[in-house]
């Protein structure tokens, strides 16, 4: 689960950091505003693709992503983006479960 977790969380650093320029043009938004909260939240997520192996990384990570839907909220075209990537993180949860439960029961000792 931690593998597809960080993956999810090292793709969406790039989405984020192209919807700073998004958020410029098609928001309106100055680019202080925009690199500050879509910067941040880039560099929150590859941060926090290198902390899965911690309990606490897992739900830092939970909570970025509901940052991440609602500052879509604030440029109407991020909000599909938002919507994928809490998707995308919530597969990755349910399938990264079900082969660290798979591994478990077959006695499989690698971890992913």
């Amino acid at each position: 689960m931690r593998t597809v977790c960080a993956v999810v969380l090292a793709f969406e650093a790039v989405v984020l950091g192209l919807a700073i320029p998004v958020a410029i043009q098609l928001g309106g938004h100055s680019p202080g505003l925009a690199g500050g909260v879509w910067g941040g939240l880039a560099l929150a997520a590859l941060v926090l693709a290198g902390t899965q192996r911690f309990a606490w990384g897992f739900y830092a990570a939970c909570a970025l992503q509901v940052a991440f839907v609602a500052s879509s909220l604030l440029v109407p075209g991020l909000t599909y983006l938002g919507i994928v990537f809490a998707g995308l993180w919530i597969a990755g949860v349910v399938l990264g479960r079900r082969v660290e439960a798979v591994r478990t029961a077959s006695g499989d000792a690698g971890g992913a």
